[in-house]
């Protein structure tokens, strides 16, 4: 096998934003197939390395070479698409010149990741516009792919669909990203920026710790070999690291322990016993919600849920985008009032709320100001600390109190916003989607800090990692207004959800007798009569559906003039793929609800 130069070459690149610069001498390169993750603190630099390796902007000092012909398609964290109609013309715009005859690509993209392609940009969520931002990105079929927080405002079904794209990819995928779960499936290399320093580990992130505290054990020894003080920031950066990954064991007891409480506290309120732990339970009740419903238009976002949340727990709330979960949390928090049914709060709450498009920043204000109004003192969480302190648990350095907001990264933006919201006196803090945009190490501080929080937390949150090192249980939301409580992390809820499909489908596929079938089933489940009708034609007609699905695909892909020479029977054909693949998710859906009744029903 010959050998295949690197398709984009980067060598003694500097640039400088202001009198720092973000990196000198750096070099690098990117071949075919390669999977990397770009990782570092926030303000490292990582996303401006990635805007000089797609030629959005230029290195200062560089030698950059692009092997000929090679495509690279870029999509940024936050983009503008103001520009266009509809997000069908986002797709099309990733097209190096408009084809109708490549128009078939743009279908089953949109189909691929369920994008909403008839609406407007400017009315649509986030989730949407990254949806839409992904597809333009791969719709040349590039050689290089670099993507920029391409998991944020996305649900756990897009995620996992953009994990297997990435990982069968034939061309090379440079991918930032703070999903932890998400870099760990699909990247087999590592390029780690720090400090202006480019790491390179020809391992995926799956290794990155145990490689990140070598290094860092490295550079102390080779500090005071050669007699030089030990640089502060790596000193506490190294302190840092080591410290939080040490305590990481026993946050991880202290949940169990607290998961467990959670599973006693739902048997019983569920039980016969409920008029006699009544007077416990409500001086510890921080909400109770019975049978609330809640539509908006004709969706059924919330539909006869009922729940107790005491003082302690930590409920995570998971499910597709759109499903309904601020607006469950606003329900619960009485933001909003249900269409039926009661909420009713503890007495004695004082809560937070972060949510990142709420909290706002005075950039004319300096750190100190934003956090400290008056003195030089901030309480927090019932102690007296210094705002040097605070800010330096929030990763910042001293020299940066006396800074300006504006002069900060739209990282240490955050940093400051979650150091805001969380030295708010409370004892019911509500995080809405809080780790967007954060770096792993803000990440990891936030876990830490909430494993302090003595109070009662609400999340919404799509980050497995996070919510499985948070969470003491989730309420997982389908998208039909239908709630079902989970204890436990958000690994276990995925696979569980996996799992009582394939269960079912293999129970169905053995051979039994006409007699025994329908008294097993009942024996078992105790469904309805329609839902064991249901269990046994459902997998064939998902089958059926899947392998229509493949044909047109198929059709459409082959037959790359059709659209020139047919345009009606394209638009037939691309109708019946949506219709088609909407049908499947309907059927998926209905039969991950029998699932669950499965499962619940065997937990009675």
């Amino acid at each position: 096998m010959g050998y295949e130069p690197p398709l984009i070459t980067l060598k003694n690149a500097k640039l400088t934003f202001g009198i720092k610069p973000l990196f000198v001498g750096l070099e690098m390169s990117v071949s075919k197939g390669d999977k990397i993750c770009l990782v570092g603190r926030n303000g490292s630099g990582k996303s401006t390395l990635l805007k000089v390796l797609s030629g959005v902007i230029e290195a200062d000092e560089a030698e950059m070479y692009v092997e000929p012909a090679t495509k690279i398609a870029y999509m940024p964290q936050e983009a503008d698409c103001t520009q266009y109609q509809t997000l069908r013309e986002v797709v099309l715009s990733g097209l190096e010149k408009y084809d109708p005859s490549l128009e078939y690509k743009a279908d089953i993209l949109i189909n691929e990741f369920q994008i909403q392609q008839h609406q407007v940009p400017a009315k649509s969520s986030g989730g949407e516009i990254k949806k839409a931002m992904l597809a333009k990105a791969l719709i040349s079929d590039p050689d290089v792919l670099l993507l920029d927080e391409p998991t944020n405002h996305l649900d756990i079904e897009t995620i996992e669909k953009l994990e297997v794209l990435i990982q069968n990819f034939a061309g090379a995928v440079v991918v930032i990203s703070h999903d932890k779960m998400f870099l760990n499936h699909v990247s087999r290399k590592t390029f780690w920026l720090d400090r202006g320093l480019l790491y390179t580990n020809n391992q995926g992130f799956a290794f990155f710790d145990a490689w990140q505290e070598q290094i860092l054990e490295q550079e102390i020894i080779a500090q005071k070999y050669l007699n030089k003080k030990i640089d502060d920031e790596l000193e506490w950066l190294h302190k840092g690291v080591t410290a939080r990954r040490k305590r990481n064991q026993g946050r991880l007891r202290r949940l169990q322990a607290l998961r467990e409480q959670r599973r006693e506290q739902i048997k019983q309120t569920g039980s016969i016993n409920l008029e006699i732990e009544t007077g416990e339970l409500k001086s510890k009740m921080v909400i109770e919600a019975k049978h609330i419903s809640k539509t908006y238009d004709t969706k059924v976002l919330v539909k006869d849920f009922s729940i107790r949340v005491l003082r302690g727990n930590r409920i995570g709330v998971v499910g597709p985008n759109g499903a309904g979960k601020t607006t469950l949390i606003k329900l619960l928090t009485k933001k909003i009032e249900p269409d039926s049914g009661f909420v009713r709060m503890g007495k004695n709450l004082t809560e937070a709320y972060f949510d990142q498009n709420r909290i706002t920043l005075n950039p004319q204000k300096t750190l100190w100001k934003t956090l400290c109004h008056e003195g030089d003192h901030i309480y927090v969480r019932g102690h007296f600390r210094h705002v040097v302190a605070y800010l330096k648990d929030f990763l910042f350095k001293p020299e940066q109190a006396q800074a300006l907001v504006s002069t900060l990264s739209g990282g240490e933006k955050n940093r400051l916003m979650l150091a805001l919201a969380l030295a708010q006196e409370s004892n019911f803090l509500v995080l809405d989607e809080p780790t967007n945009d954060l770096d792993m190490d803000t990440l990891e501080l936030l876990q830490e800090v909430l494993d302090e929080y003595e109070g009662t937390i609400l999340i919404v949150s799509h980050d497995r990692d996070f919510m499985d090192k948070v969470a003491t249980s989730l309420l997982y939301m389908k998208g039909d207004g239908s709630i079902y409580e989970h204890v436990g992390s958000y690994s276990e809820l995925l696979e569980k959800l996996k799992n009582t499909s394939s269960q079912q489908t293999k129970a169905l596929t053995k051979k039994q007798t006409k007699e025994d079938k329908p008294e097993k089933v009942r024996g078992t489940t105790k469904l309805s009569y329609k839902d064991q009708r249901l269990l046994e034609v459902l997998p064939q007609e998902i089958a059926d559906i899947e392998n229509k699905i493949q044909s047109i695909e198929k059709e459409l892909a082959e037959d790359t003039q059709l659209y020139t020479r047919d345009s009606k029977k394209f638009d037939e054909l691309a109708s019946s793929l949506q219709q088609l693949q909407q049908l499947k998710d309907e059927k998926e859906t209905l039969w991950l609800e029998i699932g669950l009744k499965i499962e619940n029903k065997s937990n009675e």
